[in-house]
Formats: structure tokens, C-alpha cells, sequence
């Protein structure tokens, strides 16, 4: 299996991980080796209910008894989809209220990125430096690192870049602006929340200039910052708010939200101005039904931040000098990238799946579960002092 795996499967990396998977339930990953590995990232944030959650499996065998793909997206009136749309209306505020689904995160940042120009009849887009919102060809045009993006040059044109946190940059946004896409919180850089309302005063901004803004909830939307939308923790409504990753319950999906009144311009001059073809299968959207339900139905999201100080609590260590993020978005800021390297490297050889950041190497993502328990969060953390006192305090 191994050899295959390198033969026939691309590869994103030199060295991938490489552990081979033959279950997982809960907050555990397993190998076919008949070792149990304790999630602390969750897919990078996807499987927000855990591995395997009854209501997910339930909801998907039971959509698979009646029908798989049957017509290009919005031409049919599914059950799944339609009610997965509505329950997402109850839950944003006011405008916003329709959803276009897609396959993954950056098909729907591609979908925003275009609405925000058809609204607006505008074409500069400004987004953040160190920002990550995808690797397709727009998704990366507002990709802020550029080592990630000289290779693929040239890209779509009259994207601007600003420094997340720096009011002064928002002077960038003008009335040639049509929007302005800023994670929540930012990512890859490293979980950098916003400063002295800083989304405050972006979205005044936009709307002074009359620009949209756009905001990216892949990695903390469905509940991880004890919110349904990280951007509830901040008293601002976005004119786009992009979705993902914990979205699916561990399976694809991607979704944009805007007000009717926008989205019904994707419908006409031109028709099918974003079309996909699986965007809103029915077995996906039962998936994301459940997840949100389960989300929104239960004590998960309130208990979220109490979690969050159970990681805090616990890991209090010379070499941990920041512990970034919201609720359960945490990332442990390390001394440097070796330490880091070897906390995450030594973890996965004991039991317990850490991950890196995109652009920050003092960073271990901590993202796991929603579902994760006390005592699993005290077993993990336990695992990582262990690490840690190996190191020399003076690295």
C-alpha cells in the first residue's frame, strides 16, 4: 500500500505523514497497525462532530437508500439541500439569507469573488497579506504570501494587498473597490484574531465606499470559536460570508451566503453566472444538516470555550510563549521552528496528530473536535508537556 500510495497518488509534499488509516471514531484516528492516535486537528478543522458521529452516518445512509446525483446544481427541488439552506437562514443575521453551495472552500471563495464584482460593477479586490483562502487560480490572486504564488504567475489582475490589524491600510479601500475578503481569523498566518475592533471598523469602511466585504469562515465557522460564525464574536454582519471545512461533517462542501437581492444576480446577464455540477448533492447536504443541527441543537458550542481553557490550563510551559486563537482555533507559538518540528514530529510517534500552519513555523495547530472530552484534552495536552520537558529550556 505504501509503495502505491507514492506510485499513483500526487503527492502535496516531499515527506507526507504517512500514516496508513484503517478507522477512525471519535476524537481517534487508527492505523492498520492497531494503534489509536488522538485527534487534535480534526482534518484541519473538517470534522467538527469528530470522526464518524451517529447523526452524520444516519443522515447520509439514509439519503443513500433514496438517491445520489441527480441534476446539475439548482435545477431540482431536493430535500436535503433546500432545508440545509433554510436552517442556515435562521441562524445568520439579517441579509443574510440565501446560500449557493459548492464542492469545497475555494470554489466558494471563487463564487464571492465573482459576485462581489457582478454587484458592484467594480474589479479591485483587496485581501490580506498572509491571508489563505484556497489554491485555485482566484482563491490564490488573494493568497498574501508570495512564495506560494510566484510559481503559478501570472494571476487574476487588480488584487491589493493590506496588513490584517492595520487601520491605517484601510485607507486602500476606495470607491474602486468592490470588495474586500479578510479571513476572520487569520489562518495560515498564524490565528491572528482581530485588534481594537478592527472588523468593526473595515466593514464601516466598505460601507462608506460601497464595497462589500467579504469574510472567510472556512476554519472558524460551525461552532469552533463558540460561535456559529467566528464573526459573531465581533457585533459585525459581512455582505459575503464564505464557508467550509467543519461545514460537511468530514465530507466536502464549500458555501457562500449573501442577501437575495445579491445572490439573484448570479441568475441572469449572464445566466448561469456560477454553475456547478455536484455543488448541493444531496448525500453532502444531509451530512451538513445533521452537523448543523447537532451544532445548533446541543451544549457543544457553549461549551466550547470552557475547552478553551482547559487547553490554556494545562499547557502552561517555558517554551510555549502565546497561545493564539478562540475556543477550540488554538495554535501554541513555540520559541522556533525546531521546536515546533519536534513537538509535532515526536507527538505523532506517541499517539497524538498535531499539524503545522501555512505560513507561521512557531506555530502547532490545535484544532480538534467539538466533541473532544475533558479527560482526552487532558491526555493530549499531558503528551505534549511530556515533549517538551525533553527539550532544553535555553533552544
Amino acid at each position: 500500500m505504501k509503495k502505491d500510495f507514492f506510485t499513483y497518488q500526487a503527492q502535496t509534499t516531499p515527506h507526507p505523514l504517512g500514516m496508513q488509516v484503517s478507522h477512525a471514531k471519535g476524537s481517534y484516528i487508527y492505523d492498520t497497525e492497531g494503534n489509536k492516535h488522538l485527534d487534535f486537528v480534526a482534518g484541519v478543522s473538517a470534522c467538527t462532530l469528530g470522526h464518524c458521529h451517529p447523526r452524520v452516518l444516519n443522515a447520509i445512509k439514509e439519503q443513500l437508500d433514496k438517491y445520489l446525483h441527480v441534476m446539475v446544481y439548482g435545477e431540482y427541488i431536493q430535500q436535503s439541500p433546500v432545508a440545509l439552506t433554510k436552517l442556515l437562514a435562521q441562524h445568520l443575521p439579517h441579509p443574510l439569507e440565501k446560500t449557493y453551495l459548492t464542492n469545497s472552500g475555494t470554489e466558494a471563495i471563487e463564487g464571492s469573488l465573482k459576485l462581489a464584482r457582478r454587484v458592484t460593477g467594480r474589479s479591485q479586490i483587496i485581501a490580506a497579506n498572509k491571508a489563505y483562502h484556497g489554491n485555485t487560480m482566484g482563491s490564490m490572486s488573494v493568497m498574501g504570501y508570495e512564495e506560494r504564488k510566484q510559481a503559478f504567475r501570472p494571476l487574476i489582475p487588480d488584487v491589493s494587498f493590506i496588513n490584517f490589524n492595520n487601520e491605517a491600510d484601510l485607507l486602500q479601500i476606495t470607491t474602486q473597490t468592490a470588495g474586500v475578503i479578510l479571513e476572520t481569523i487569520q489562518g495560515g498566518a498564524g490565528f491572528i484574531t482581530p485588534k481594537n475592533e478592527y472588523l468593526k471598523k473595515v466593514r464601516q469602511r466598505c460601507t462608506a465606499v460601497g464595497a462589500l466585504l467579504i469574510l472567510d469562515e472556512i476554519q472558524p465557522g460551525f461552532g469552533r470559536t463558540g460561535k456559529l460564525f467566528g464573526f459573531q464574536n465581533f457585533d459585525i454582519i459581512p455582505d459575503i460570508v464564505v464557508m467550509g471545512k467543519g461545514m460537511g461533517g468530514g465530507l466536502p462542501v464549500g458555501a457562500f451566503t449573501a442577501s437575495s437581492a445579491m445572490m439573484e444576480q448570479l441568475q441572469d446577464q449572464p445566466k448561469l453566472g456560477h454553475i456547478t455540477t455536484f455543488g448541493g448533492n444531496p448525500v453532502i447536504a444531509s451530512a451538513c444538516l445533521a452537523t448543523l443541527q447537532e451544532i445548533t441543537e446541543s451544549d457543544l458550542m457553549s461549551a466550547v470555550l470552557e475547552k478553551e481553557q482547559l487547553f490554556r490550563k494545562y499547557l502552561k510551559h517555558p517554551l510555549i510563549k502565546e497561545i493564539r486563537g478562540i475556543g477550540l482555533m488554538l495554535a501554541l507559538i513555540t520559541p522556533s521552528a525546531e521546536i515546533t518540528n519536534k513537538i509535532i514530529l515526536s507527538c505523532k510517534d506517541k499517539g497524538l496528530i498535531l499539524f503545522w500552519l501555512l505560513f507561521e513555523p512557531l506555530a502547532i495547530r490545535i484544532t480538534p473536535p467539538l466533541t473532544i472530552s475533558e479527560e482526552e484534552i487532558k491526555i493530549g495536552c499531558e503528551q505534549i508537556l511530556t515533549i517538551l520537558n525533553t527539550i532544553p529550556t535555553d533552544k
